[in-house]
């Protein structure tokens, strides 16, 4: 098969606009971009909304208020948002050549018109359509293409003060429902009308490949494997195809070269116009690399290829998609009533989050989900869960999601807001069309079922489907019998296939109702999934703060850095709240208008939660309020996974946290913002749910270490370490050496300093999880904390206590490529005792996850050592490359604790505008928001990419190193 993606060239003009009909546009009239035209440069991939901005004809709907100065489709009528695209395209086709035109999707109907002729697409927003077009292309090859695009049919009206889901008309049609806005989402004003995904066209000879399913199966402990597929076969032609239909299974080893574990032929014949589904007998495998979510080993993937040869044909068409050996278990766990997941027999505690979508305009790409999922990847995360209101993610997301070990929740399109719920009750009764409904959700199976991150399958938000829907879903997403059985990995007899698995529609995952159904929340469906707001943070340790096994969702704050504030926002959107103080004692927080229509959360909870900011001092400014919340989202979220986590097995199976990012220039629940920037939360989160971890229990002071891993750890130590702001070191403590059991958290000594002499109000507590044979470092959380009933307030003078730092930059650049190595040493003197803090001088650092899976974690005994050896390391990727070593050094004003350092990136420029966001975006840092105590040292590593003709600066700021440092 050849493929070729119609992602340029496409114009687009509002119906209304353009005086001539699909027919004369294909034919005689084709449109263009002279003076006065209507026509404009569309973007395909993506909406209307997205063309128009893309275009400046209406502002920027995610910059400050701009959004409500668009209008609104219920204002306008369906007819401004129904759009003409159209573009141009060569194909000349060889005899017995078939060519299809594909839309792998479009919101949310559509008329086709090539060279004059004319398809309808019907509705749906999540379903494929392909056109066989080969008789009418035209003979020299050059084809005209016009697309008349119509929205949703029911896109509803937004009520005065918003609303979950608006008027939740949107709730008729099979489309994303966050498009009529949500309490963290404005309305997107056209619902996403457009050619939103992928436009292709595909040349096979007389016989096509369709929709093939990979299934595989597991006995004798993983070591006998089974790998099973199907595939459906068209015959285009008006005679017999005698057929070799060949399956080929590969891995890729180093230097891009493929070993071939498997290639068979078989034959078959395929009558005239015929469509057949045949099943390959299985293949057998013995011992495969296994895949693996992240935290639990490597991604290993197969290639699984499918060819077709026709005799006097040659290779008709060829498919091939990359597949991961695992197998994926749930069951309510009867110790916690959560469901518990397992992979590959070995349980798997769930840390991760809620996603809603990369972008509101679906602007989607390769290169932007890359970096999605990376950023989930290197918080430790191991679930994503797609909400319902949202999208039947595309392939390009599920493959990095495989690449980077994400197991993915899938929901289809219903929530409670929309289909029965909500203010005022919503339509139980979910779309009208029901067998749309079912025909989008077959199709998605199709689309996705063959990626090994894909988990499970979830009927909708907070809610199920309609009966009728919910018992088809059941039924079409039944278990093939194998999977029904989880012992059934360890029997060592062959296990004879009652039907191949790979002929059901997935028969591998399991389909669960709704997202607070069966063993999620309370499991019955009641609303018992949240909070959705700020906590005391000791509360996530309480054996009361959350009833029920798994919490599909918990959410928080999520300010994000004042830079972003600056270039999302007017100076209008830069004031900082007003606080203001109740009766009770407590403070409210009193947004500006655009803070509050972009959703922005408080950090304080009248009657619950006295304001996190003001804990340390009124802020100043917006870059003091921003920087203050980001230790207030690093407390959070570190605290709130590792409140869940200390109760891992023993109460809880799983969380996910609402949410972990937003698909527009939101102010709440997120890790990082729409332009690619981290929160401290991002950080907060990537030290909690690292797989081996050490932390203090908030609520009764004792240090605990998390081993989440399959085995057991053994002969380690803890280290813990008191700091106060004048640098000395008043509390030190080791453990005896311990034996942490797999998959357990334990308790083991409590921190004893506050019940020591005259503790200080302010101190910092450094933990660390050492080998006690090699002084490896398995774990290192850093806290600071205040006395019961105090504050932070101490902080502020201690912002100009700068202490010395030395910082070795290793810089290697290929091409538009930066890698970095930061070697980070707070040279403060160290108080003089008889302690064993040298080990500080011992770091693990976490290679940042990459595709190739070629990062290695380092440890190291001294600078001069880890430079050279790290030297060795990055020069074989970049040998013929440039690169740079620096040494800065930066005078301090007294000794103690670096505190909460970051990196930024930032393009060198000689003027700029005041308020210009030179930010480079994305930075992957191994780290970021860490603090040093004297002597210490640490290493960040820092890549990216640059725009051409960009210098890239780097610099460090922190608390007190406020007046940043340039690096390079």
């Amino acid at each position: 098969m050849v493929k070729r993606v119609l992602d340029t060239g496409w114009l687009a003009a509002r119906s209304t606009e353009v005086e001539v009909n699909g027919v004369d546009l294909t034919t005689t009239q084709p449109p263009t971009t002279q003076p006065n035209s209507p026509w404009i440069k569309a973007l395909v991939p993506g909406t209307v909304l997205g063309t128009l901005v893309k275009n400046k004809l209406v502002p920027d709907p995610f910059y400050g208020l701009e959004n409500e100065s668009i209008i609104d489709i219920a204002d306008s009528g369906r007819e401004h948002y129904t759009f003409w695209f159209f573009t141009t395209f060569e194909c000349k086709l060889s005899n017995n050549q078939h060519v299809d035109l594909n839309f792998r999707a479009i919101n949310y109907s559509a008329e086709v018109y090539l060279n004059g002729h004319k398809e309808v697409l019907p509705k749906g927003m999540f379903r494929r359509h392909s056109i066989d077009i080969t008789d009418i292309l035209h003979p020299d090859g050059q084809n005209l293409l016009a697309v008349l695009v119509y929205p949703p049919d029911h896109p509803g009206r937004i009520p005065h003060k918003g609303g979950q889901g608006g008027d939740h008309e949107i709730g008729k049609d099979v489309a994303a429902q966050y498009v009529e806005g949500w309490d963290w989402m404005t309305p997107i004003r056209d619902r996403n009308t457009g050619i939103w995904d992928e436009v292709s066209i595909t040349v096979t000879g007389p016989v096509k490949i369709v929709d093939p399913h990979l299934a595989s199966s597991f006995f004798d402990g993983y070591k006998r494997v089974y790998l099973h597929s199907t595939a459906e076969f068209v015959n285009k032609s008006a005679w017999v195809a005698e057929c070799s239909l060949n399956i080929q299974v590969s891995t890729e080893l180093e230097d891009r070269t493929f070993l071939i574990e498997h290639l068979e032929t078989h034959h078959v014949s395929i009558s005239p116009g015929a469509n057949i589904h045949y099943t390959f007998p299985q293949l057998y495998f013995y011992k495969p690399d296994l895949w693996w979510p992240n935290g639990m080993g490597k991604q290993h993937l197969y290639n699984v290829e499918i060819t077709v040869d026709v005799k006097g044909y040659g290779e008709s068409d060829t498919w091939s998609h990359h597949f991961g050996f695992r197998k994926i278990e749930s069951h309510i766990d009867s110790a916690t009533g959560g469901r518990l997941f397992k992979v590959n027999g070995q349980p798997i505690f769930i840390r991760g989050g809620n996603w809603i979508l990369s972008d509101g305009l679906l602007r989607l790409s390769k290169e932007r989900y890359k970096t999605d999922i990376r950023f989930h990847a290197d918080m430790h995360f191991n679930m994503m869960r797609c909400w319902g209101g949202g999208l039947a993610e595309r392939p390009e997301f599920y493959h990095y999601c495989d690449l980077y070990g994400l197991l993915v929740w899938q929901e289809f399109w219903i929530t409670g807001d929309c289909d029965g719920r909500g203010d005022p009750v919503s339509n139980p009764d979910g779309p009208l069309d029901h067998d749309l409904f079912l025909l989008c959700a077959r199709d998605t199976v199709k689309l996705l079922r063959n990626h090994p991150s894909l988990a499970l399958w979830v009927g909708g938000n907070e809610q199920v489907p309609p009966p009728d829907i919910n018992s088809a879903l059941k039924t079409d997403l039944q278990l093939h019998p194998y999977y029904m059985n989880s012992n059934n990995s360890g029997t060592s007899a062959v296990t004879p296939m009652i039907n191949d698995p790979s002929q059901y529609l997935d028969g591998t995952r399991v389909y669960i109702q709704g997202s607070m159904w069966d063993g999620f929340a309370d499991g019955k469906g009641d609303f018992t999934d949240g909070p959705y707001e700020i906590q005391n943070p000791e509360d996530f340790f309480k054996p009361d703060y959350y009833k029920y096994g798994f919490n599909p969702e918990v959410g928080n704050v999520g300010m994000p850095v004042a830079a972003t504030i600056r270039a999302t926002m007017p100076p209008e959107g830069w004031q900082i709240p007003l606080f203001k103080k109740l009766s009770n004692g407590y403070i409210e927080e009193v947004p500006n208008p655009i803070w509050t229509y972009h959703k922005y959360i408080a950090y304080s909870k009248p009657g619950k939660v006295h304001d996190q900011i003001l804990l340390y001092g009124t802020p100043k400014d917006l870059d003091d309020f921003c920087l203050k919340a980001q230790l207030v989202n690093y407390i959070q979220y570190r605290a709130l996974l590792e409140g869940y986590t200390s109760h891992m097995w023993s109460k809880y199976t799983g969380v996910l946290i609402w949410k972990t990012q937003n698909p527009w220039t939101g102010l709440r629940g997120q890790f990082y913002d729409h332009l690619h920037d981290q929160t401290a939360g991002f950080y907060g989160c990537r030290s909690a749910a690292e797989p081996i971890h050490v932390q203090l229990n908030l609520a009764t002071y004792s240090i605990e270490v998390a081993n989440t891993t399959s085995e057991e750890l053994s002969n380690v130590a803890i280290e813990a370490s008191v700091w106060d702001l004048e640098g000395e070191c008043p509390y030190y403590k080791t453990s005896e050496k311990l034996t942490v059991p797999p998959k357990k958290t334990i308790s083991t000594f409590e921190m004893e300093y506050l019940k020591s002499k005259n503790p200080k109000p302010v101190y910092f507590l450094l933990l660390k999880l050492y080998d006690a044979f090699d002084y490896r470092i398995y774990s290192r959380n850093f806290y600071w904390l205040h006395l019961t009933g105090g504050d932070y307030k101490l902080l502020e003078p201690f912002r100009e206590r700068r202490p010395p730092l030395k910082i070795t930059s290793l810089t290697f650049i290929k091409g538009s490529t930066y890698e970095m190595r930061m070697h980070i040493q707070n040279t403060s003197e160290k108080p003089d005792s008889n302690t064993l803090l040298y080990r500080n001088n011992f770091i693990r650092t976490n290679g940042s996850c990459d595709e190739s899976d070629s990062s290695e974690s380092i440890s190291l005994l001294d600078g001069e050592k880890h430079e050279i050896s790290l030297y060795e390391k990055i020069r074989r990727n970049f040998s013929r490359e440039h690169n740079k070593a620096r040494v800065s050094e930066v005078n301090g004003t007294g000794k103690g604790v670096a505190f909460f350092l970051h990196f930024s990136v930032h393009a060198s420029k000689k003027e700029h505008k005041n308020g210009e966001d030179t930010r480079v975006l994305p930075v992957h840092y191994s780290d970021n928001y860490f603090s040093l105590v004297p002597g210490e040292v640490m290493t960040v590593t820092i890549s990216f990419e640059v725009p051409p003709g960009v210098t890239p600066r780097v610099t460090l700021h922190g608390w007190n190193h406020h007046d940043g440092h340039t690096i390079l």
